[in-house]
């Protein structure tokens, strides 16, 4: 064969497996953007009902991540895929969503210790974060693994959000589990407040183009 055509066979390849990337990774964005749906719905409705701060605050969270799901599909969609200037566009508004996440962590944390508010315990919510503690990491790193083969910061920058929501989610079964057996409720807004500055730093990260929310 000669060299030409090989180079042809090869970049053939190299386009037909960054498309199956390219689906892949629109394909996690909408599980995520389903999964997000319904953790929103439940760990609101379960905090309203146990009275709990921290378990609202986990649901409405999970509305901005959702907000990154979104990008990430637009970023995918139609003649964006192959384009540089949306994917440097996707950054930026997947920047912005940590930089959403972060303040708002802090301000749920701050609120939560000024109030010392002591809430019911929830068997929902401890269940709750639980299947997010397990699913959000796998589901953040395969983006992750995605997002570095297509040289793509926004899709890996929507996985570390995912693994965040995992660190969430074991501040929050923490802060419940810990409230529940021994009173200790101040432990979910301690946690959450490093929560907020890895977001913060990951967003300056992402905004700069200087990494790819690895």
């Amino acid at each position: 064969m000669a060299a030409s055509e090989r180079d042809s066979a090869a970049a053939v390849i190299h386009e037909s497996a960054e498309l199956a990337d390219v689906r892949l990774a629109r394909l996690l964005a909408w599980l995520s953007l389903g999964w997000m749906t319904v953790e929103g719905a439940v760990g609101i409705a379960a905090g309203a009902a146990a009275g709990s701060v921290a378990l609202i605050g986990f649901g409405l969270d999970s509305a901005i991540e959702g907000f990154a799901s979104v990008i990430v599909i637009w970023r995918f969609t139609g003649s964006r895929t192959m384009s540089e200037t949306a994917e440097r566009r996707a950054q930026r508004m997947v920047a912005i969503s940590f930089f959403l996440l972060a303040p708002y962590v802090a301000f749920e944390a701050t609120r939560h210790l000024v109030m010392g508010s002591h809430p019911d315990t929830s068997w929902v919510g401890i269940a709750l974060a639980i299947v997010s503690l397990i699913a959000m990491p796998i589901l953040g790193r395969a983006k992750q693994r995605i997002g570095g083969r297509l040289d793509s910061a926004a899709t890996a920058g929507e996985g570390t959000q995912n693994i965040l929501c995992a660190y969430l989610a074991a501040a929050l079964l923490v802060g419940l589990v810990g409230n529940a057996a021994f009173g200790a409720w101040w432990l979910d807004p301690v946690m959450a407040f490093v929560i907020a500055g890895v977001a913060l730093d990951e967003g300056r990260e992402l905004w700069h183009g200087d990494g790819c929310g690895c």
